[in-house]
């Protein structure tokens, strides 16, 4: 059954996103690894290549850190439609939470298209930052803010999924399950 689902993701776009430390990197990365021909797109890395000028984005960010947010945005989808063009899946990872979740959707042009939001509890998210070693919360932000604002303002878009008891490779099982789901 997974094979089969292995296969409906040739030359498509899985967007894997959630607050930070929700395990996006991980999940993201093992996900790709589990199938034939993926790339694995790091949104932030649209964001580290602004040298001078860069704006970060915090709970009360203005409009230039916002006009940085979406220009990542449109940077990494055009990444992933180039890549699914070229037959590869692309498994694009980075927070894209509230309105901005249906504004990504409208930017990837490739079909199929699925969403996956990592969306451990704020327990999870806090317990899962102590253990890393980088630091995701700052400039104001809290897991138990990022969590609430995730499930307050995100659209109920693809497959929102519990990972708070799973594993990387539970968590890729699981996606992989509930594929249909995660459909945009």
């Amino acid at each position: 059954m997974v094979d089969s689902k292995i296969a409906e993701l040739d030359s498509a776009v899985v967007l894997v996103t959630g607050a930070m430390a929700a395990g996006k990197s991980t999940v993201a990365q093992a996900l790709a690894e589990r199938l034939p021909r993926a790339v694995h797109v790091r949104g932030d890395v649209f964001r580290r290549m602004v040298v001078s000028g860069r704006v970060e984005m915090t709970p009360d960010a203005g409009e230039e850190a916002l006009a940085q947010l979406r220009l990542r945005y449109r940077l990494s989808a055009v990444t992933a439609d180039t890549y699914a063009s070229e037959g590869f899946t692309a498994v694009v990872q980075d927070i894209v939470l509230g309105e901005e979740l249906e504004r990504y959707v409208g930017l990837v042009r490739t079909k199929p298209l699925y969403v996956v939001v990592l969306a451990p509890d704020a327990g999870a998210l806090a317990a899962r930052e102590e253990g890393r070693a980088k630091t995701g919360y700052s400039e104001g932000w809290t897991p138990a803010l990022m969590d609430q604002g995730m499930r307050e303002t995100t659209p109920r878009i693809g497959l929102w999924l519990d990972s708070s008891e799973l594993t990387p490779k539970g968590t890729v099982d699981e996606i992989l399950v509930r594929l249909s789901e995660a459909r945009v």
